[in-house]
C-alpha cells in the first residue's frame, strides 16, 4: 500500500496555482476522496492525478467564502503573511500567528 505524505499541514495558509483564491487547510485526504461526478467536471487537460494528497480548505476570493477541495499539485504556500478572513475559521483554529492558524479542536 502506498502512503502519500502530505506536503502541507492543518492550519497552513495556501493559495491555488491557477485560480485566484487562498485558504486554510482544515483536513487532508492521502489520495482523492471525492465523487466521480466532481472529478469528471474538471477539464481533462487540467484534471489532477488521484494518487496524491487532496486538501480541504476554508477558502476565500475577492467575492466570497467557501470550502474548496484541491490537489497538492495545484497548491503553493501563501507567504503573504496576511490572515484569511473566512468566517468559519474560529470554529476550528485559534488566532493567526507566525503565518499559520493553530488547531483549537480535538482531532479523532
Amino acid at each position: 500500500m502506498q502512503h502519500n505524505l502530505a506536503k502541507y499541514h492543518l492550519g497552513q495558509v495556501v493559495r491555488h496555482r491557477r485560480h485566484a483564491f487562498r485558504g486554510v487547510i482544515f483536513d487532508v485526504d492521502p489520495a482523492f476522496s471525492n465523487t466521480e461526478e466532481w472529478y469528471s467536471a474538471i477539464p481533462e487537460e487540467i484534471r489532477p492525478r488521484k494518487d496524491q494528497p487532496f486538501y480541504h480548505l476554508l477558502a476565500e476570493n475577492d467575492e466570497s467564502f467557501y470550502v474548496a477541495y484541491v490537489s497538492e499539485q495545484n497548491l503553493i504556500l501563501d507567504d503573504s503573511g496576511e490572515p484569511v478572513e473566512h468566517p468559519d475559521l474560529a470554529e476550528i483554529f485559534g488566532d493567526f500567528r507566525d503565518g499559520h492558524y493553530p488547531l483549537q479542536i480535538a482531532l479523532n
